[in-house]
């Protein structure tokens, strides 16, 4: 029934084009104001401007949305040598071992910052003008947006003809029966509508300025909650054999770092737990031979100082979740359990448990085992004593790699070389106790003047050259790696980013418009109907929409039965066509 094209109006059927009088291209811009939170920019008067001017300048050039943008861009660019470069605050060592090897790069980093980013002045700088920006932008547009909804939709422009979508048709009823119908249509078309005068004008798509603040006010809750997470965040790691323990205290942790506003005095939440049993199934055949089909770690937990101990079971991906902190189970391993003897068969290591870090999917292990104090030689002296250990928890037998074949304990293989000395344990500074420093350690020799190692079955022990002592495998015990994080306003980080999808696809993918429905006697008695959309920026969905609204319409207010016949001798219909917007908002 309606007709609806798009492009230029046809020769036959629109009306001549003017060029608008300064009065009409004043209504046309009535029409088409509002439908943006958009400021106006205006150009300053250059030589005119003062301090307060300049200030003003300045401010509106921030809160721009382009520098919005643009400042967005920077922030994401400068987190890239936070992503490449180590930091302090994550990994001091790393950055240890980069100014040891760069002796150029080194000093230009520090002084750029660069070994952390996150703190450093330049990135804090685009940080806070980036939320000065946003804000800035928010705070007018959400008064405009609150204003705009306050109100109502500008009354019709005086000619129609001129706007983007324009329809027409004459009919029998009567002007107030035609508005009254265009109402009601309007309404049930979830518009915002009211009469003015001799039209009724409505308008559509507040969810798209809705979407455009909720997208910018999102961003600002997203940069809170990223910079309140990462002053007073803190992530540690522990490993800890079965049947240890382990207490939330600083000096608990193997290694610890936090943000630069974290107390751990006041900031480590009160609890403790007991690693009581380390659970592992792997696939025994096939393609995933070796993937673990169940991991977990059996504890019992407490809360506070005196609080009552209730068992748990931690699972990849499922972490203990205790007073904002979360304990993931993040690794497993093995201890061999060893005892040692001196020169003169006294116990100097007690069935002791060490435990080795995993090399690879099947957990063949390294370490090193440290004998540090009640050793004595063969001459009485005090000594300490260092084995680099090499475990396989699956050794595949006499003649086969030094490599485990499955994660599980099925054929437990340990492998010693043994140095005797000083391990420098006492030296002052931190050392790792899985290495051995073997500054001030001398090899065992065997018969052969070569390093002497041994490999060990359970229940075998190993003798030392020149009566120095025995090692003997007693049997091994399993580990499991836990990593306890809190990450304050992570819900909030999330929260927003999730709100920001949903804001942005409202400002994309909806369109705000505005629909005016005319009815008036025409000069022969006959009542006219004009109907006409604009939106904010042009789009096939005006004239689309408008076109079945007028179909609707035409339904209940048809052709007059005098109505002019089209060239095949059919009614005349209303007909929806696009046209130029001149002084109208694109």
């Amino acid at each position: 029934m309606s007709n609806t094209t798009t492009g230029k109006t046809p020769a036959d059927k629109a009306p001549a084009a003017r060029t608008p009088a300064a009065g009409e291209d004043q209504d046309l811009g009535a029409a088409g104001s509002q439908l943006t939170t958009a400021p106006k920019e205006e150009a300053p008067n250059l030589p005119s401007l003062g301090v307060i001017g300049w200030a003003r300048w300045f401010w509106r050039q921030l809160t721009s949305m382009r520098v919005a943008l643009l400042l967005l861009l920077l922030l994401s660019l400068g987190a890239i040598p936070g992503s490449l470069i180590p930091q302090e605050g994550v990994d001091a060592l790393k950055v240890e071992e980069f100014r040891e090897n760069h002796d150029v790069l080194a000093p230009v980093y520090d002084k750029l910052g660069l070994f952390h980013v996150y703190s450093s002045v330049w990135f804090s700088a685009i940080y806070i003008l980036l939320f000065v920006s946003l804000i800035g932008c928010i705070v007018p547009r959400t008064w405009q947006f609150v204003g705009q909804l306050r109100g109502r939709p500008p009354g019709a422009p005086r000619r129609l003809t001129r706007l983007p979508a324009y329809t027409t048709w004459r009919t029998g009823a009567e002007p107030e029966e035609v508005r009254e119908a265009a109402l009601k249509l309007l309404r049930k078309r979830r518009f915002r509508a009211h009469a003015v005068g001799e039209a009724v004008a409505a308008e559509k798509g507040y969810v798209r300025e809705a979407g455009n603040l909720v997208f910018h006010v999102a961003l600002i809750v997203m940069l809170i909650a990223f910079a309140w997470g990462q002053l007073f965040r803190y992530e540690g790691n522990k490993l800890i054999l079965e049947g240890d323990g382990f207490s939330n205290t600083l000096t608990q942790y193997d290694d610890f770092k936090s943000g630069n506003l974290f107390d751990p005095d006041h900031d480590l939440a009160p609890f403790s737990f007991t690693l009581k049993d380390f659970h592992g199934t792997y696939e025994p055949s096939g393609p995933n031979r070796g993937t673990p089909r169940v991991y977990e770690a059996k504890v019992a937990y407490s809360e506070g100082a005196y609080g009552e101990e209730r068992p748990t079971t931690i699972k990849v991906n499922e972490p203990l979740e205790i007073d904002g902190s979360k304990v993931y189970l993040v690794s497993h391993g093995y201890a061999p359990v060893l005892t040692v003897r001196d020169a003169k068969g006294k116990v100097v290591m007690d069935k002791e448990a060490t435990a080795l870090l995993p090399l690879d999917a099947n957990v063949t292990s390294s370490g090193a085992v440290m004998v540090r104090d009640g050793y004595r030689n063969a001459e009485g002296e005090r000594e300490q004593l260092g084995f680099n250990a090499f475990f396989l928890p699956t050794y595949g037998g006499e003649g086969s790699t030094m490599l485990s074949t499955f994660p599980a304990l099925i054929n437990p293989m340990l492998a010693l070389s043994a140095y005797h000395g000083d391990l420098g344990v006492d030296a002052g500074f931190a050392k790792s106790i899985y290495q051995l420093d073997k500054t001030n350690l001398e090899e065992f020799k065997d018969s052969d003047g070569e390093l002497f190692k041994k490999q060990l079955k359970v229940g075998e022990t190993m003798t030392l050259p020149n009566g120095a002592g025995t090692v003997t495998f007693d049997g091994v015990q399993e580990w499991a790696g836990f990593q306890v994080t809190r990450q304050p306003a992570s819900g909030w980080a999330l929260a927003g980013a999730v709100a920001a999808i949903l804001g942005l696809a409202a400002s994309l993918f909806i369109q705000r418009r505005r629909v005016w429905v005319r009815a008036v006697k025409g000069a022969d008695g006959v009542t006219v109907v004009e109907m006409a959309g604009l939106g904010r920026s042009e789009s096939a969905k005006v004239p689309e929409e408008l076109g079945d609204l007028a179909g609707i319409l035409y339904e209940q207010a048809p052709d007059a039965p005098d109505a002019p016949k089209n060239d095949d001798d059919s009614p005349y219909s209303p007909d929806t066509h696009v046209v130029p917007a001149e002084g109208a908002e694109k």
